[in-house]
């Protein structure tokens, strides 16, 4: 059973979005990572960079799969976490608490696009 946590945003291609503010920590699901299997390589996007809604923004690399990132919501990156850069599999031990990348979000109206943790619990079956 996958770890899933209320009050998150869930896009189809399984990544999350917590809202701090006008900030979103961006980072792939707990199903997402168990699917993949071992986390070997996360490829992020610079500081400063723009990422939109429904577009890609990056590669998790696993043993057995390339998964491109496709980012749920608009913004500029403000930050993006270093500590994958050593220990991708970081990921792997809690996707939740080892977000992506954190943008500063431009447009928050697309939160309503995203699902709930029900309706992501529904789409993955559980």
């Amino acid at each position: 059973m996958s770890k899933i946590i209320e009050g998150l945003y869930y896009s189809e291609s399984h990544e999350y979005v917590r809202v701090e503010g006008e900030f979103g920590y961006i980072g792939i699901t707990d199903y997402a990572q168990h699917e993949l299997g071992n986390v070997v390589y996360v490829d992020m996007p610079e500081v400063d960079d723009e990422v939109a809604a429904g577009e890609e923004f990056g590669a998790v690399e696993s043993v057995k799969a390339a998964s491109d990132l496709m980012s749920p919501v608009s913004g500029t990156v403000v930050e993006v976490n270093e500590a994958l850069e050593d220990e991708p599999g970081l990921i792997n031990k809690d996707a939740f608490e080892n977000w992506i990348i954190k943008v500063q979000l431009s447009d928050m109206g697309e939160l309503d696009s995203l699902m709930d943790a029900e309706a992501y619990k529904a789409m993955i079956g559980e």
